[in-house]
This record gives structure tokens, C-alpha cells and sequence, in this order.
């Protein structure tokens, strides 16, 4: 008699991204276990959680002794545990373990499982920029645009990737990567090496003290509220034509670094608000804009969240916290791609 497959399993799902795909699936009832090591993500990212059929699994990915039995009962691997960009500057080598290698152990030990489906969630780091200007969509980045990663982060992502597509085309397991653009919204990350640029330049804004722009601030993103972000990786999980792509999940429009902190400025009631420029930042990626086509034709993704209505949301989140701003900018690092201890 076969085993009951019913759970969902989150790697990194008390992280930013991993918290909200938890929050959708907790909404539809799903019995889902979440595990992380809590070194990037925090329990208090579940606390709104309500389901009692969501459980935190407190373990490192490498861990596979742990994680056997949990994926013997998984209908389904969301995988999305990794360490960031600006970890890789300073640590490239626990990056690529992270990364890499225990992608690498897990498609095998999910495989090992029978798990019927594994999600990998890679990063749009893996292009490295624009290395060519197609012709239609005002010059968005298809999943057929060239990778060429700028830091070891994008690399070991572009590992894992091909790690995904290779157990599907060797051993016909079936696998998905996603590649989410820039997310931001409510439990992203403004400290630490995790610290991205929306969240920095609210709290900066909002506390009195200058953004600091990296750079010139012509480099270009592609911004993507963390609901659309992660319904996109739902989808991923569910649709039968997903299996054997690779599958971009961003918003399809892009902004300036110098236009988002204006945008950011509005937003937060201080239009003045001073911005300073500051020495470029490592391995820095030029414009990353995500043409979205194949997700909507094989998942119906459509994003939902203006860039003005998110920003709007993520000051209201910010509002409800116990801290001011200044308290929590306590936790930022400025240069976050040096070691800690020669952070400035």
C-alpha cells in the first residue's frame, strides 16, 4: 500500500518570500511543513499563521537525515532556502554550499522519496543584466536570455537551476524553476547581508536620514510585491505544463534606483527627502526586467500590485510595528557585501 502524500514542503519558508507562499497555501487549507534554520528567516514571520496544520521543522537543508521522513509524506517541494547576493561577496563558499550543493543533495533525496513534484526557486541574479535587446515587450529579459551570472550567488543559483533541469531530463523528475525578480513587501529584509534596497530606503526615509544610492542609480530593476511573488510560485507548483520549465515571475515593467527613491520619497510623505551616492557596489547587476509571457501562458499569472500601491502597503506594515524606524535601522549594515566585522 502506498504511502499519503499530502504535505507541502517550504524550504526557507519562514524566510521573506517563503512566509507569504506559506500564508497562500495556509489560506487554502494546505498542511505544509516549514523548514529553515532561522539564520535569515524568524519565527515571528509565522506568527500570523494561523493554521495549526503549518509546521516550523527548526533544521539546516543540508541535513538530510532530518528531512528524509518529512519527504516521504510530501506531495510537493517548494524550494526556496538559500543564502543572498551580498553574503556571496564575503562568504562564496558557504553561498555555493548553501546554494549549490544542497540543491544538488535535496533534488536527490526528494527523488529518493518519490516526491511527485520539486519547485526551485532560483533568482533573476542568474542573468547578470541585459546581454541583448530583443526586438518585442520593450526589451524584457525572456527565460531564453542569456545567463551570465556578475557574483557567486548568481552562479550558484544558475547551478541549482541546472541541477533542477538536469534530474528532469536525465530522470524525468519532475521538476520546475522559477525565477522571481526583485520582491519586496512586508518581513523583507533591511539588515544584515540580506538588506535590500526598498525596505533600507523607507525606513531611511521615513527616520530622517538620507537613501544611499549605489552607484550612479541608472541601474534598473524590476520590482514585484511579495503577493504576486509568491502566488507565481504556487502556480509553479500546481499546473502540469509547468514541468520541465524555467518560468520568470516578476512584474514586466522596470524603474531606476533613482527613481525608486523618489517613488520611495512620495511615498513616505517626504518628497525632499536627500539622497547620497556612494561607491558602487561589487558585482552589481546594470537592468533586470522580467518578461513575464510564458507565466501567464502556462500558469494565467497576472501581477496585481502597482509599484505605488506596494510601497503604500509596506509603509502601512512598517507603521504597525513596535519599532520606530530608527530602532530598526539599528540592524542595518551600509556596505552589507564586507564580513560583519569590517562592515561600515
Amino acid at each position: 500500500m502506498g504511502r499519503t502524500r499530502s504535505s507541502v514542503v517550504v524550504t526557507g519558508g519562514a524566510g521573506f518570500i517563503g512566509s507569504e507562499l506559506v500564508r497562500q497555501l495556509a489560506v487554502r487549507g494546505e498542511p505544509v511543513v516549514v523548514v529553515d534554520n532561522l539564520v535569515n528567516g524568524k519565527r515571528e514571520n509565522l506568527a500570523d499563521v494561523t493554521s495549526p496544520r503549518v509546521k516550523l521543522m527548526v533544521t539546516d537543508i543540508r541535513d538530510l537525515d532530518a528531512l528524509t521522513p518529512i519527504l516521504q509524506k510530501a506531495r510537493i517541494v517548494y524550494h526556496l532556502a538559500c543564502l543572498g547576493v551580498r553574503h556571496s561577496v564575503h562568504a562564496p563558499h558557504e553561498n555555493h554550499e548553501v546554494n549549490a550543493t544542497a540543491t544538488l543533495q535535496l533534488l536527490a533525496a526528494s527523488r529518493r522519496a518519490d516526491v511527485p513534484r520539486f519547485v526551485y526557486v532560483s533568482s533573476s541574479e542568474v542573468y547578470g543584466g541585459v546581454r541583448w535587446a530583443p526586438t518585442i515587450r520593450w526589451e524584457q529579459m525572456t527565460e531564453d536570455h542569456p545567463a551570465f551570472p556578475c557574483t557567486v550567488y548568481g552562479g550558484s543559483k544558475l547551478a541549482g537551476e541546472c541541477y533542477a533541469r538536469a534530474y528532469y531530463r536525465t530522470y524525468g523528475y519532475p521538476t520546475v524553476v522559477v525565477r522571481p525578480f526583485n520582491a519586496y513587501g512586508p518581513r523583507s529584509h533591511h539588515e544584515g547581508d540580506s538588506g535590500e534596497v526598498i525596505p533600507k530606503f523607507l525606513l531611511r526615509c521615513l527616520a530622517g536620514r538620507p537613501m544611499v544610492v549605489f552607484g550612479d542609480g541608472t541601474q534598473s530593476r524590476d520590482f514585484t510585491y511579495v503577493t504576486d511573488t509568491a502566488h507565481g510560485i504556487l502556480l509553479a507548483g500546481e499546473h502540469p505544463m509547468a514541468v520541465g520549465e524555467t518560468i520568470n515571475v516578476g512584474s514586466g515593467s522596470e524603474v531606476t534606483i533613482n527613481d525608486l527613491a523618489r517613488h520611495v520619497a512620495i511615498a513616505a510623505g517626504r518628497p525632499d527627502a536627500p539622497v547620497e551616492h556612494d561607491r558602487p557596489r561589487p558585482g552589481d547587476v546594470a537592468r533586470l526586467i522580467a518578461d513575464v509571457g510564458r507565466a501567464r501562458t502556462l500558469l494565467g499569472y497576472e501581477p496585481k500590485v502597482s509599484l505605488s500601491e506596494g510601497l503604500e502597503r509596506l509603509l502601512q506594515w512598517y507603521q504597525s510595528q513596535h519599532k520606530t524606524p530608527d530602532e530598526l535601522l539599528e540592524q542595518e549594515i551600509l556596505h552589507n557585501w564586507v564580513p560583519v566585522s569590517g562592515a561600515v
